[in-house]
């Protein structure tokens, strides 16, 4: 078994590394595939070149509103318990059918002095605050390119990059035959 495992290994190995070379071309300084090789340049001067870049956003935008509120009870439930105080307190009085008509006009008036009492409420300021979804524009001054200019051998050039290259530049030096 282990003498299989070998060769497997050996060319899984060869493999990764030939991949390696491919993926990345061939090392600067040495030739390439075709009769180009590769160097460094000094860069010279970079110059950044600006675009205005316009963007639109939607955003939040919250702010406080006044607004009155009224504090009061249930209606229904101050109505129920002041009739039932009413006649409670209508029952208490006279005798006979008189006490049935004081029952009926107590539990009547306190039904109505109950409603009164719970509608009628406090009313106090208080704030809400309200959001709502606007657009913003916004314009921003990009850099899209820069022009830079690079000695190599002696001989000065200029490219458009979409980096800075900073202070040292990898060039591909093509030669062909001329005719």
């Amino acid at each position: 078994m282990s003498k299989m495992l070998f060769p497997v290994l050996a060319l899984t190995l060869l493999a990764g590394t030939v991949h390696a070379q491919d993926r990345y071309g061939p090392p600067p300084g040495r030739g390439g595939y075709d009769g180009s090789h590769y160097g460094w340049a000094d860069v010279l001067r970079v110059d950044p070149n600006y675009a205005v870049v316009r963007t639109e956003a939607p955003q939040q935008e919250c702010y406080d509103q006044p607004v009155v509120r009224r504090e009061g009870g249930n209606t229904t439930a101050g109505t129920v318990l002041g009739a039932i105080v009413g006649g409670v307190l209508g029952n208490t009085v006279g005798k006979g059918d008189g006490r049935k008509a004081a029952t009926v006009v107590g539990a009547v008036a306190g039904g109505a002095i109950g409603h009164r009492a719970a509608g009628s409420g406090r009313e106090y300021e208080d704030t809400v605050t309200r959001c709502r979804e606007v657009s913003r524009v916004s314009e921003q001054r990009r850099i899209t390119s820069y022009d830079v200019e690079y000695r190599y051998r002696g001989e000065v050039y200029t490219s458009r990059l979409n980096y800075d290259p900073g202070e040292r530049l990898r060039v591909r030096v093509s030669v062909e035959p001329a005719d």
